[in-house]
């Protein structure tokens, strides 16, 4: 497994990440306070904010899932299971390099699927 590989994927998204969650934070500021003070207006601004603070928050639990497996990357321990310290299978870290976990681990943390009630 190349780690460097890995190592620079993950600073280039580090980068990306933390860059557009201040866009998000910033634009959703601005959007709440740049907002009219017709009710209407104010509706609609408030609705983009919030929908600007979200992305943000889910940017931002990324952001710190990178951090942490940049972490891993410097104390040796990238690409194995936080679980049980087993490898973590290359295809998932192709697809999610900041995983902390094999899949068997994360499928267990996840739980069982929920089941859907039918009419």
């Amino acid at each position: 497994m190349n780690v460097q590989q890995y190592k620079h994927r993950l600073l280039d998204l580090e980068k990306k990440l933390s860059g557009r969650t201040d866009r998000e934070v910033a634009d959703g500021r601005r959007e709440f306070l740049d907002s009219a003070h017709d009710l209407g207006e104010a509706s609609l601004a408030d609705e983009v904010a919030s929908e600007k603070f979200t992305e943000a928050e889910a940017d931002s639990t990324v952001l710190n899932q990178v951090r942490d497996a940049l972490a891993r990357i410097d104390n040796g321990t990238f690409g194995k299971c936080i679980e049980d310290g087993g490898p973590i299978e290359t295809k998932r870290l192709d697809a999610v390099p900041w995983t902390p976990y094999c899949l068997k681990h994360e499928k267990r943390r996840e739980g069982p699927p929920s089941k859907m009630p039918t009419l």
